[in-house]
């Protein structure tokens, strides 16, 4: 069972609004999406989305990192693939996660089978800057049926606050908040944000300081009056013990693009409980593809609402029976295994290579 060919694709995957970080706001989804077909004709499929400003990669990297490890691999058995790719997973996560996620898909891991219906509810961002705006916006969410909102801070340190007051108000104890600096502020202003921060509803607040500055992260959890989440930093089970001696770091967020196959992000989901925090799980800037494969590493783990919500975002689905998600939450199925809709990916390819044994 030695893998035969590998399609490599970059999509492009126009959004139905934009999608606000503090460091970007997307219009479209680029993720690269591998196909990989072994001698017994089974094919596996996966992808994943570098973010230009989230970390050092880039996508120009990943997809020549994508190239060189396939053709490295090329007609070797999947086993033996895997630990090669995995061995260069620390010069680029996502690539490397995408590729071997694609082999597990291949090998029918028993991570992604569904013995019973299985219910993840998810989060929602709440997108409106204009105060007079936010109140028709949670409406809309609350009605179909989100109980978990994200709210994005970081680029103005009174208008994050007046703008978290008046979600807070239009929320009115109906739903739980996030807030989400993604590495925005520096040590001081994360330090003003918390002082300033009515907790009232509030679960957690993420990333307030540079993922690299442990230091700041520590000091604005210290001060702050909700439990902080670690995100960026967590790639592996070093980072979610060095999380777990802050004071008040009570989350670590995990993705599965960081710890390079849905193995490893189970066993570091795991890892983070029994640390004495809470996972929280997902990627807002998945496909549908790459949320099905963390809604599978979720079962069984996941005691909140899922941020594997990115698939909500694009126009344009990759399923024939598109991710079921029903009252603000992904529903699978009992032996839920999607396939592909060829028609759908085909347009949505901006550049595909083949590689063949």
């Amino acid at each position: 069972m030695a893998i035969r060919k590998v399609v490599l694709r970059r999509l492009s995957m126009p959004l139905v609004r934009p999608y606000r970080l503090s460091y970007r706001t997307f219009e479209v989804f680029e993720p690269f999406f591998v196909e990989v077909e072994d001698s017994e004709g089974r094919i596996g499929y996966a992808d994943a989305l570098i973010s230009p400003g989230s970390s050092k990669e880039t996508p120009e990297g990943g997809w020549a990192h994508c190239i060189d490890q396939i053709k490295a691999v090329l007609g070797a058995d999947v086993p033996d693939a895997k630990a090669r790719i995995l061995a260069h997973f620390e010069s680029n996560k996502v690539a490397t996660t995408a590729l071997v996620c694609a082999l597990e898909v291949l090998e029918d891991s028993p991570l992604l089978r569904i013995p019973e219906e299985t219910r993840f509810p998810l989060l929602t961002p709440i997108n409106a800057v204009d105060l007079d705006k936010i109140p028709a916006e949670i409406e809309e969410w609350l009605a179909k049926g989100f109980r978990t909102f994200k709210v994005k801070v970081g680029k103005d340190l009174d208008a994050d606050l007046s703008r978290v007051n008046a979600i807070q108000d239009a929320i009115a104890d109906r739903a739980t908040i996030r807030l989400d600096a993604n590495r925005a502020f520096s040590r001081e202003q994360g330090l003003a944000f918390v002082r300033g921060l009515d907790p009232a509803g509030i679960e957690l607040f993420e990333q307030p300081c540079d993922s690299t500055d442990w230091d700041a992260n520590a000091a604005v959890a210290e001060a702050s009056p909700v439990p902080l989440m670690l995100d960026e930093p967590i790639c592996k089970l070093d980072d979610i013990e060095r999380a777990a001696g802050i004071d008040n770091v009570g989350f670590c967020k995990l993705k599965l693009k960081r710890f390079g196959s849905i193995e490893r992000l189970r066993a570091g989901l795991e890892a983070v409980r029994s640390n004495g925090m809470e996972p929280v799980l997902g990627d807002g800037l998945g496909s549908e593809v790459h949320g099905w494969l963390e809604a599978c590493a979720a079962r069984g783990l996941i005691r909140n609402a899922g941020e594997f919500n990115g698939f909500l975002k694009p126009k344009d689905t990759l399923f024939v029976d598109p991710l079921p998600f029903v009252n603000g939450a992904i529903v699978l199925p009992v032996d839920y295994m999607p396939t592909i809709d060829r028609a759908k990916l085909a347009r949505v390819t901006a550049e595909e290579k083949t590689f063949q044994a």
